[in-house]
């Protein structure tokens, strides 16, 4: 483990990185998304859809240039979490993510979104109960953290849904659920969305995978070739149904399909589906045991 003398002063650096970059997640599109608009937008044969997608493009050109969020809705701040057990400063993380949280809240400014349940009151720091949520996965022998930042919005991502299926439904029950879920409540998450699909053994362990699938880059492949099959059977699918931008018709329902599973007991098979929407904020970051780090969704990014 690298020892580090000054915490202090290693905990305050690495705070004032991870509210600059939870902040700057919220007014720029990581790079694939970016790209993968950029190729709905010249593939679109329809002139609204057409039209919608150069509204969207010159609403992230104006997000950047006045550095405010790209969306009013800036979710709930959400981090997922791959930490070494040896990093220095594992055991301020917590710590860390929170202060980032009201500081990227204060200065981004990130809109308030936390809610006491059963108080009814905002809180106005996008903190409360556990929140900011975080998610956390261990490696055993690693000296680095890698943390994905994710900014939950009210129509996409948090109306998620899941359900367990009775094994006789198979595959195409999961597929039934997917386009159920999406023409039910797709255009609430402002198309074209990534779909993220969690199968696994319940409805819990299904609800988790689907969010941390919709944080695997676009176009991204399952490594089971039949996973990678459904997924792209699924993207074909919906973008038949021809939601398009914003849901007003085209060529494009989805970005994508991302589906992430897990082994599962053989009387069940738990699905559940997570959607991004187009202005899909959510940013990587690696920092090393030195406390060096690395950007890994934005290129070219200085915070």
């Amino acid at each position: 483990m690298v020892n580090i003398e000054d915490r202090d002063t290693a905990v305050a650096n690495l705070k004032d990185v991870m509210w600059k970059f939870t902040s700057y997640i919220g007014k720029r599109l990581p790079t694939d998304v970016t790209h993968k608009l950029a190729d709905l937008r010249e593939r679109e044969t329809h002139p609204l859809a057409k039209a919608v997608y150069q509204s969207m493009k010159e609403n992230q050109e104006a997000a950047d240039k006045l550095d405010r969020p790209s969306c009013q809705d800036t979710g709930v701040i959400q981090y997922f979490i791959n930490a070494g057990a040896r990093f220095p400063l594992l055991g301020e993380l917590e710590e860390i993510l929170n202060y980032a949280t009201l500081e990227a809240t204060r200065q981004g400014p990130l809109r308030h979104n936390a809610v006491e349940t059963f108080d009814e009151k905002n809180t106005g720091t996008n903190t409360g109960s556990k929140i900011p949520w975080l998610d956390w996965e261990i490696d055993p022998q690693g000296d680095s953290v890698t943390i994905d930042v994710y900014m939950a919005g009210g129509g996409c991502t948090l109306p998620g849904a899941a359900k367990v299926l009775m094994p006789g439904e198979g595959y195409e029950g999961v597929a039934e659920f997917v386009f159920d879920v999406i023409t039910s409540r797709g255009v609430n998450a402002c198309p074209p969305m990534l779909v993220g699909v969690g199968v696994s053994t319940s409805a819990e362990t299904a609800a988790r995978l689907s969010k941390k699938a919709i944080l695997r880059p676009v176009d991204s492949c399952h490594p089971n070739p039949n996973a990678a099959k459904m997924e792209k059977l699924l993207e074909d699918g919906l973008n038949e149904v021809g939601l398009g931008p914003q849901g007003l018709t085209g060529n494009a329902s989805v970005m994508g399909v991302n589906i992430e599973s897990s082994a599962r007991h053989p009387s069940t098979i738990g699905v559940a589906v997570s959607t991004g929407c187009w202005a899909h904020r959510r940013g990587r970051i690696k920092v090393n045991a030195d406390l060096s780090h690395e950007i890994i969704s934005h290129q070219g990014v200085v915070l």
